[in-house]
């Protein structure tokens, strides 16, 4: 059962994720969608992660605490890489602006937030695969 519902997140970080790289080209026209493509699929990374790790349960209610539970879990198995949790938090600290703000978004704020989702990605597919998470 863990393994499906990793796979549900995971499938879901990676569609994200190409609708981002899909609208990269044109960021400055679409910088709106490509930030929050970006933010969802670390989200949804995060949650594979969690599942996987053995989250018993996932929530949309506070995603930052999401970035600090991740980095518990992963301390719990001496896994010493946190990087990407740097990156997770900074991407969820721009959720609420991106999406609910009356202030336009930057080009180059956007282009960020593209390369921080690119990062997280590339580390949380290692980690995926370093821990043997079930359905990675």
């Amino acid at each position: 059962m863990i393994a499906i519902e990793v796979q549900h997140y995971l499938n879901r970080a990676r569609d994200f994720y190409e609708g981002m790289r899909l609208l990269k080209d044109d960021i400055g026209e679409f910088r709106f969608s490509s930030a929050l493509l970006g933010i969802h699929c670390a989200i949804s990374y995060c949650d594979a992660l969690r599942v996987g790790l053995g989250s018993p349960k996932v929530s949309s209610d506070d995603h930052r605490k999401a970035a600090a539970d991740l980095k518990s879990r992963l301390l719990k198995r001496r896994f010493s890489d946190l990087g990407g949790i740097h990156q997770l938090a900074s991407l969820l600290s721009e959720k609420s602006s991106v999406s609910y703000s009356s202030n336009e978004l930057r080009r180059q704020d956007a282009e960020v937030i593209v390369q921080q989702t690119e990062r997280f990605m590339a580390w949380a597919e290692a980690v995926g695969k370093k821990l043997k998470v079930q359905g990675w």
